[in-house]
């Protein structure tokens, strides 16, 4: 098999469990897209070692240890890559700052940047947590947030609410799913709408059928170009009346792959930043991939 150069596939490692599950599942994207795989860790000094603590002797040392530590981590994980494909050109790298810096510089010439959902210490989930939300909310292509080993079956599920976001998402589900030969499930959740009059504390009486309807055609719309372009995908259009993020979190329990925007609009507006984040990022059964932009297939 020949794999294309350009655009990497970029997997972030700390040397937990986590990263590792990261890292076969960005090895066996590599080879999908026929990307080459980069490795990248991020270092950074503790900022309770300071050398006016240590002294410079004691400094030194504890640095050159940290340092090998890190090219470890890297090092473990290209043999794990190689493990999925030896085939797949891999490289690592450790690279100088915090983990968040590091990755979106990354994200700017890769295809896709992988992550995994914990890492290392007794803060894990909540510093993986933020990272993956900064990168996600940052990057400059789409974020892979790996939950275990995913399912050879099942479907890809993606968001839909109508927003440039959300149609950037419907492109990278639609690839995928083609990629996996799978089909694809297009989610659109709605909430009763809420108006009120000028100076009133009542809402206003809606047809619900004539909401339903028009929630229907957004997302009728938003995925027709698209199934276009990708015949071989089978499109199963679900209309939900009720949370967004529930819906997705259901749907994901069956899924391969959830595909959302990094921000969209109504009840998806702010999604990395409010309770839908924290529900999908967390309660989640599947892998998930958060758009904000997506690289075309020359990598540009």
């Amino acid at each position: 098999m020949t794999i294309n150069t350009g655009a990497p596939v970029v997997v972030g490692v700390d040397g937990s469990d986590s990263a590792l599950e990261a890292v076969r599942v960005a090895a066996r994207e590599a080879e999908q897209r026929r990307r080459p795989l980069r490795v990248v860790h991020a270092f950074s000094w503790p900022l309770t070692l300071t050398a006016a603590e240590l002294g410079p002797a004691p400094f030194a040392g504890q640095a050159e240890g940290l340092r090998g530590e890190a090219e470890e981590f890297v090092s473990q994980a290209l043999a794990e890559a190689r493990k999925v494909n030896p085939e797949v050109p891999a490289s690592g790298v450790v690279v100088d700052g915090s983990a968040t810096r590091v990755l979106l510089d990354e994200s700017r010439d890769a295809a896709l940047v992988v992550l995994g959902h914990r890492g290392l210490g007794g803060f894990a989930d909540l510093l993986i947590g933020s990272v993956t939300v900064q990168v996600s909310a940052r990057a400059e292509c789409p974020v892979l947030v790996v939950r275990g080993e995913p399912r050879a079956d099942g479907p890809v599920v993606v968001g839909v609410d109508g927003s440039e976001l959300s149609t950037e998402a419907v492109r990278f589900a639609f690839e995928q799913a083609s990629q996996r030969s799978t089909s694809l499930v297009a989610v659109h959740a709605w909430l009763n709408p809420v108006v009120l009059f000028p100076g009133d504390v009542s809402p206003l009486m809606v047809d619900l059928s004539t909401v339903a309807e028009e929630e229907e055609r957004v997302l009728a719309e938003s995925v027709a170009g698209h199934a276009e372009r990708y015949p071989d995908v089978s499109v199963r259009h679900e209309l939900v009346h009720g949370s967004p993020a529930q819906a997705l979190v259901e749907k994901s329990r069956d899924a391969q792959l959830v595909v959302v925007g990094a921000h969209g609009r109504g009840a998806l507006g702010g999604l990395l930043l409010g309770s839908v984040s924290h529900t999908v990022l967390h309660h989640a059964h599947s892998p998930l991939a958060i758009v904000r932009h997506l690289r075309t297939t020359d990598g540009s």
